[in-house]
């Protein structure tokens, strides 16, 4: 059964990035476009890890991440920010609201895949 990675982005184009991507090693995607379509892709779909931006509708990637965390049977899938938000401490703010990993916009295909090959071996 091939690993469910949960993509957060409003961008049709970083998406489409990410979804050709992620089926280059055999991963399946779940797309959600704002951070309230996030909260109910992870409860609905349970995925085996997640793919944040910061700048969202709705709801920031910061927000979804901290409900996200903040539910019992959710909060151990990784959390990994991909965004273009790369000012100092946005990293740390990440972290603080429970992101597991950043990395920073643009980046390399295969520091990306790197970074979630260490959530999902």
């Amino acid at each position: 059964m091939s690993k469910r990675v949960l993509v957060v982005e409003d961008q049709e184009d970083n998406r489409q990035i990410l979804r050709d991507l992620l089926a280059s090693v055999g991963y399946e995607m779940i797309e959600a476009h704002d951070g309230e379509e996030a909260l109910m892709a992870a409860r609905t779909h349970s995925p085996d890890l997640i793919l944040m931006d910061i700048q969202l509708p709705l709801l920031d990637g910061y927000e979804a991440t901290r409900r996200i965390k903040a539910q019992p049977d959710l909060r151990d899938i990784p959390i990994i920010v991909v965004t273009s938000y790369a000012l100092s401490g946005d990293e740390e703010k990440a972290r603080a609201a429970g992101c597991d990993a950043y990395v920073a916009k643009p980046y390399s295909a295969r520091k990306l895949l790197e970074t979630i090959h260490r959530y999902l071996p």
